[in-house]
């Protein structure tokens, strides 16, 4: 069992100290912080050197109502000063060119005395600043438009109020809307972490593999220590190289948003993904199929790894494993409108697409708890399964060198690894 200890310390350690994932690592933290301080980073970008605040000139033709427009653009965005402009046309629209101005407007009533406008900018893209005036004169049109129709306030909130549509699930157990848009944001969540994680970590085991192997290394390793130890130290040295990557990044991401965003802020981003409502049980079925999601794939990639002779032919040689997790995630993001969708049942129950489909139908259904357990103990299964048959080839993997001829040489691997 130390020996066991030993081939995982040395994994662990070797790629801790790995310079590429110090500065994976690091450039992981800094997009982070990046992204956690990006409205302040676009603040800095768009704000003028003296500190005021972006200003539009506006032009009334329409007598009367600029002073109702710089009302509601103030109730909208305060940052966005209204300037009224006494200059002819001309000369307004040199001045935004100039950049003295981030734009000109022209307010005109039309055949109904409702307001319309023409936005003059050096380019026709569509900006925040544009979005608040176009909202705030639409605020202006409703309200003119209840006033010349004698409409009351009460009235005017009618017209404007949602249809209101309960929804009733029949079925006994099922889920409430209110726990469905709680569960949807941490399940989408979970579910792209373990698409990602099998995507860069996999690959990282299967390449931990072959390179020790094009060494020679492996040769006196698996003489030493049995092969399931060998391949499943491995497997857990690298997994635990991704908690401490992703859990340092987290960590500097939650410290980062604790100093750059407002509670309110927080608060919005831990709704989005979920992580306010969520379910107690939605999360630990998640950190289950994830874990053992991350087993079986891990152990696929490890003895993928074996049966190639040089690092270069590593992308080669898991490119199937890529392409499964692919669709097991395609089809999970699809499954998101309707999980109950046949094809997403029968599909929760084939192993490689089992920690991404049966997962979500657990966080977006109320399925039986036997198909769940039936889902875990398909899992468990076949990573004991793969880790057998994992382990003959990973021992006959080891001493195969020369041309690889994907598939065909697994078989061979597992024969040598058999009579070795």
């Amino acid at each position: 069992m130390n020996k066991f200890f030993t081939v995982i310390g040395h994994t662990y350690l070797s790629k801790l100290k790995n310079k590429s994932f110090i500065i994976s690592t690091v450039i992981m933290m800094g997009l982070v912080v990046v992204v956690a301080n990006l409205s302040n980073i676009m603040d800095a970008f768009n704000g003028s050197e003296d500190g005021e605040r972006e200003q539009v000139v506006v032009v009334d033709e329409a007598n009367g109502l600029f002073p109702v427009l710089m009302d509601q653009v103030s109730v909208m965005d305060p940052e966005l000063e209204l300037v009224e402009g006494t200059e002819d046309l001309a000369a307004l629209q040199a001045r935004v060119s100039e950049g003295e101005y981030e734009a000109l407007v022209v307010l005109r009533a039309d055949e109904n005395n409702l307001p319309e406008a023409t936005w003059y900018a050096n380019d026709l893209m569509t900006t925040s600043t544009l979005t608040t005036v176009e909202t705030s004169l639409q605020e202006i049109k409703r309200v003119f438009t209840a006033q010349q129709l004698d409409l009351t306030a009460e009235e005017v909130a009618s017209l404007n109020e949602p249809v209101s549509v309960e929804r009733v699930a029949l079925e006994e157990g099922a889920k409430s809307e209110e726990e469905l848009n709680e569960t949807e944001g941490i399940v989408y969540v979970i579910l792209f972490v373990m698409y990602m994680v099998v995507i860069i970590y996999g690959s990282m085991i299967a390449t931990e593999v072959a390179t020790e192997k094009s060494s020679r290394v492996m040769e006196i390793l698996v003489s030493s220590v049995p092969p399931v130890q060998q391949m499943f130290g491995k497997i857990i040295g690298i997994v635990l190289v991704m908690i401490t990557q992703l859990g340092s990044v987290l960590l500097v991401g939650y410290l980062t948003m604790t100093q750059a965003l407002a509670a309110s802020q927080r608060e919005m981003i831990f709704d989005m993904i979920g992580l306010s409502g969520a379910n107690a049980v939605t999360l630990t079925y998640g950190i289950v199929f994830l874990v053992l999601g991350v087993l079986l794939y891990a152990t696929l990639a490890a003895f993928l790894g074996s049966i190639v002779s040089r690092s270069e032919d590593v992308q080669q040689a898991i490119a199937p494993m890529i392409y499964i997790i692919m669709i097991g995630f395609f089809l999970a993001i699809f499954g998101l409108n309707d999980p109950s969708m046949p094809v997403i049942t029968v599909a929760s129950y084939i192993p490689f697409f089992t920690p991404l489909l049966m997962f979500l139908r657990v966080g977006m259904l109320s399925i039986p708890a036997w198909e769940v357990a039936l889902g875990i103990s398909v899992l468990v299964a076949s990573i004991g399964l793969l880790a057998y048959f994992g382990g003959r080839v990973y021992k006959g993997g080891v001493f195969m060198y020369g041309k690889t001829n994907s598939w065909k040489d697994i078989f061979r691997a597992f024969k040598m690894g058999k009579e070795s």
